[in-house]
């Protein structure tokens, strides 16, 4: 596989190894030809999120074992389908994106200001 890159344009960040995400899971967020769905969007879960989501028919916090889904829970980093993430912003509960870990890609379809609007802040701080 050649190497992505994500929004900011450098090279494409782990989203989450635990739990295990992306449509390969292999924890990265990749624009891939069979992936329908574009999990494309490294998002930050809120229950905000997960609520809507669930009640669109994708429910995200349930464990589901025979799948190997440990089910979501706010604080977890997912890559979530592009439109899913759309349709979120459009009822003001999308998720805050991180942009070392969303694929370029997703660029085609939202402008950047949007995902940097959205964007995840850590508030740990490293103080050493």
């Amino acid at each position: 596989m050649s190497e992505e890159t994500n929004v900011l344009g450098t090279e494409l960040e782990p989203c989450s190894t635990d739990p295990v995400t992306g449509y390969l899971r292999d924890g990265c967020c990749h624009d891939l030809d069979e992936d329908a769905g574009r999990h494309e969007v490294c998002a930050v879960m809120t229950d905000a999120f997960l609520t809507f989501s669930k009640r669109r028919g994708n429910d995200l916090s349930t464990p589901r074992p025979e799948l190997a889904f440990p089910g979501l829970s706010p604080g977890d980093r997912w890559c979530v389908c592009l439109g899913r993430w759309v349709e979120a912003l459009e009822h003001d509960v999308a998720p805050p994106v991180v942009l070392e870990a969303t694929n370029e890609s997703v660029l085609d379809d939202v402008y950047f200001s949007t995902l940097n609007e959205n964007e995840y802040v850590s508030l740990e701080y490293d103080f050493e």
